[in-house]
C-alpha cells in the first residue's frame, strides 16, 4: 500500500466530515440539537450538481449547495426556535425530506436509464507551487481541490471566532445560559438563528463537495451516512475545532482504509469491508464518551423569553 496515496485519500475523505462537523460545532454551542445533517448535506449535494449541470459553473454550483443547506437549516430554525418543536423530531424530518426530495428530483430531471446518470464539471486539483513537490507531504497536503483547502482553513478561523471574539462569546452564552445572556442584552433568538443558518451553509458546502469535487455526479443517498458520522466527529472532538479536525481525520482514514482494502482483493466479503467506517465510529464515540465534554448545557431546550 502506497502510504502517501493513503494519507492523501484520508485528507480528501475527511473534508466533508470536517466541514459539516464545524458547522455543527457552531450551532450546538449555541444550544441547537440539529440531527438533520444527512438531509441537509444531500440537499446541498443535489443543488450543487443541478446548478453546475445547467450553468456549467462549479462555482455557482458550490454557492447553490451552500444556499440549499441554509434553506434546510432555516426550516429547522423556524420550527425549533420560533415554534419550539422538538428538535430531534425536526432533524429526523429534515433527513427524510432531504433523502426523498433529492431522489425524486434527480430521477425526474436527470436520470437516464441508458447511461445511468449525468456528469458535470468538477473543481480541479490545485497543486500549490513548490509545496506540492515536497516528497511524501506534497501529495498528502498540497495537491487537492480548493474546497479541501477551504475546509482545513476553517479550523483556525472558527477557533479564533469562537475563542477570541465577542461573536463566539455570545454563541457560547446563549447555549450555556440563555436567560443570563438575554439579561445582558444578547438577543438569544437572533444569535441562534444566525448560528443555525451558518451551520446549514457549511453542511451544504460539505454536500456540494461530494457531488462536484470528490465526484462528478449525483447519486441517490450519496452521503451514505456521512452526516451521521459528522455528528460523531463533533462528539469525539468534544465540540472543539481542533478536536473535530482530529476526529474527521480519524474517520477519513477509516474511509480511506475501506477503499484500499476493496482495491487489494484480499478475499474479504465486501459487506464486511464497507462496515469499517461505521465500526470505527461506534468504537471512537464509546471511547470518547469517557472523557469530559464541553457541550452546551442548554442544548435542545427551546428558550422562552420571560
Amino acid at each position: 500500500m502506497d502510504l502517501s496515496f493513503f494519507l492523501a485519500a484520508m485528507v480528501r475523505m475527511a473534508t466533508p466530515l470536517l466541514i459539516a462537523a464545524l458547522g455543527l460545532v457552531v450551532s450546538e454551542r449555541a444550544g441547537l440539537m440539529n440531527i438533520g445533517v444527512e438531509g441537509t448535506m444531500l440537499s446541498g449535494a443535489f443543488a450543487a450538481f443541478a446548478i453546475t449541470y445547467y450553468t456549467n459553473s462549479y462555482w455557482l454550483g458550490l454557492l447553490a449547495g451552500m444556499l440549499a443547506g441554509a434553506v434546510m437549516a432555516l426550516i429547522f430554525a423556524v420550527t425549533s426556535i420560533h415554534f419550539k418543536a422538538p428538535q430531534i423530531v425536526i432533524g429526523c424530518a429534515i433527513n427524510m425530506l432531504g433523502s426523498g426530495l433529492t431522489a425524486v428530483l434527480f430521477r425526474k430531471l436527470f436520470f437516464d436509464a441508458s447511461t445511468g446518470g449525468t456528469q458535470v464539471p468538477t473543481f480541479p486539483t490545485l497543486k500549490i507551487p513548490g509545496l506540492s513537490q515536497i516528497p511524501f507531504l506534497g501529495e498528502m497536503l498540497f495537491s487537492h481541490n480548493i474546497i479541501v483547502y477551504l475546509g482545513f482553513l476553517l479550523v483556525p478561523a472558527l477557533w479564533f471566532v469562537m475563542n477570541r471574539t465577542s461573536i463566539g462569546t455570545q454563541i457560547i452564552a446563549v447555549g450555556e445560559h440563555p436567560k443570563a445572556a438575554d439579561s445582558l442584552g444578547i438577543n438569544v433568538f437572533t444569535t441562534r438563528y444566525l448560528a443555525t443558518l451558518f451551520s446549514g451553509v457549511l453542511m451544504g458546502m460539505a454536500g456540494a463537495y461530494l457531488s462536484i469535487a470528490q465526484s462528478n455526479t449525483f447519486n441517490v443517498d450519496m452521503t451514505g451516512g456521512k452526516g451521521y458520522i459528522a455528528m460523531a466527529v463533533v462528539v469525539l472532538g468534544k465540540w472543539r475545532c481542533l478536536g473535530v479536525l482530529g476526529g474527521a481525520l480519524l474517520f477519513g482514514g477509516a474511509n480511506a482504509l475501506q477503499m484500499t482494502l476493496q482495491n487489494m482483493n484480499l478475499g474479504i466479503p465486501n459487506n464486511l469491508i464497507l462496515m469499517v467506517p461505521y465500526v470505527v465510529t461506534v468504537i471512537a464515540v464509546i471511547a470518547g464518551c469517557k472523557q469530559r465534554a464541553i457541550d452546551a448545557s442548554a442544548k435542545g431546550t427551546p428558550y422562552e423569553k420571560a
